[in-house]
């Protein structure tokens, strides 16, 4: 990571918060997907944890709102009306942030758009990945080649944050899992909802499995979860092991999926069950914290369970771009399984994925769990 300052900018950097005892107002922008916008949230957290620690802001979308209102680490929410809004809407958007007078702007994720809107704004300190020719509205810039996926997004988005803390001369704190502590802490209240609602059992493990129906993520099958899920109850059976109960998740326009999968493992004698509709992406993301694992592709529910520190077991394309390391999930390092096609396959060929060997780790991590109470599968912020 490369820190620099570069070109004179005609908003003066003195007049910002930091060296006195004044709070600084920081100004975030991932304005992007639910799962983008979650791998921020430990950026956030680091931020918050600076002393004295900052007035946080964030901009996003309305898709991600209510994971912002919900995320504790921001204190506010401006709604970013988009890149095709019509013009009217960006200059109170603009007015909007002049009259918030931030002293720190930390775009995680930049456009041109976003970069301009900063400038325009007169936030005296812009600080942004150094990428493409956008990085010519930011007066901080830190190269880090996210395009060759060295590292896990969410360290990369750290490393930002931590810029921007040295940059206002503010004390770094420590931040750890998970980074959605109010959702974790209410895995107790999800889970007895969750068992009035379904004939479940607290002595079996309770595994969320979000197929999804594509989206931005290369996925396995339904046929090959379907698989999966089978070949994992199998082994924990013959190993006299509790089987699972299986908890079909679903958003918007996946319902037909869920429900089809949930049709074909209980065909196959799993103790497979759709799960009750949820009270907006919210509602949905905090239900995830009565999972003692969950299975999905590369999606945002999968960042949301690692949020939570939930155990996450992500399935992965093997493009550099989409590798399990560069969309890591954010939870503790022995909390999290990932699988993606071995190099000498095409890259986007997730039928490569040996599930036979895949169905074994997930086996022997449920497995585990047995020696766990079910109060400690979720650690608690310390």
């Amino acid at each position: 990571m490369t820190f620099s300052s570069n070109s004179p900018d005609p908003h003066s950097l003195e007049s910002h918060s930091s060296g006195n005892n004044s709070v600084a107002r920081v100004l975030v922008v991932r304005n992007d997907k639910l799962g983008d916008f979650m791998l921020a949230w430990p950026a956030l957290a680091t931020l918050k944890a600076a002393a004295p620690a900052p007035h946080i802001t964030a901009l996003v979308p309305s898709y991600t709102a209510p994971m912002a209102e919900a995320c504790p680490w921001i204190d506010e929410v401006i709604l970013d009306p988009g890149d095709e809004a019509p013009g009217s809407e960006q200059r109170q958007l603009l007015k909007t942030l002049r009259e918030k007078a931030f002293d720190a702007q930390l775009t995680l994720f930049s456009t041109p758009r976003i970069g301009w809107l900063g400038w325009r704004a007169r936030i005296p300190l812009r600080l942004a990945p150094a990428t493409k020719w956008a990085q010519i509205f930011y007066n901080r810039r830190i190269t880090q080649r996210r395009s060759q996926s060295a590292k896990p997004e969410y360290v990369y988005n750290r490393e930002l944050a931590e810029a921007l803390i040295k940059a206002l001369d503010l004390t770094p704190g420590h931040a750890t899992p998970p980074f959605w502590p109010e959702g974790s802490a209410s895995r107790a209240q999800e889970r007895q909802a969750l068992a009035e609602s379904l004939p479940l059992s607290e002595d079996r493990p309770w595994v969320f499995l979000h197929a999804g129906s594509g989206g931005s993520a290369v996925n396995l099958s339904l046929n090959a979860y379907a698989y999966l899920a089978s070949e994992v109850d199998r082994q924990l059976a013959a190993g006299h092991h509790a089987r699972p109960h299986w908890i079909l998740t679903a958003g918007p326009g996946e319902e037909d999926n869920a429900d089809a999968l949930t049709e074909a493992l209980a065909a196959h004698g799993l103790s497979a069950h759709r799960q009750p509709p949820q009270a907006g992406l919210a509602g949905f993301s905090r239900s995830l914290a009565a999972a003692d694992a969950f299975i999905a592709g590369s999606t945002g529910p999968l960042h949301v369970a690692g949020c939570l520190n939930v155990i996450t077991i992500g399935f992965y394309p093997a493009r550099r771009s989409a590798t399990p390391l560069r969309w890591q999930t954010c939870n503790d390092d022995d909390r999290r399984l990932a699988f993606h096609p071995p190099e000498s396959a095409v890259e986007t060929d997730m039928t490569a994925i040996d599930l036979d060997i895949a169905a074994t780790a997930i086996a022997h991590r449920l497995a585990a769990l047995e020696a766990a109470p079910s109060t400690d599968i979720i650690r608690e912020s310390p």
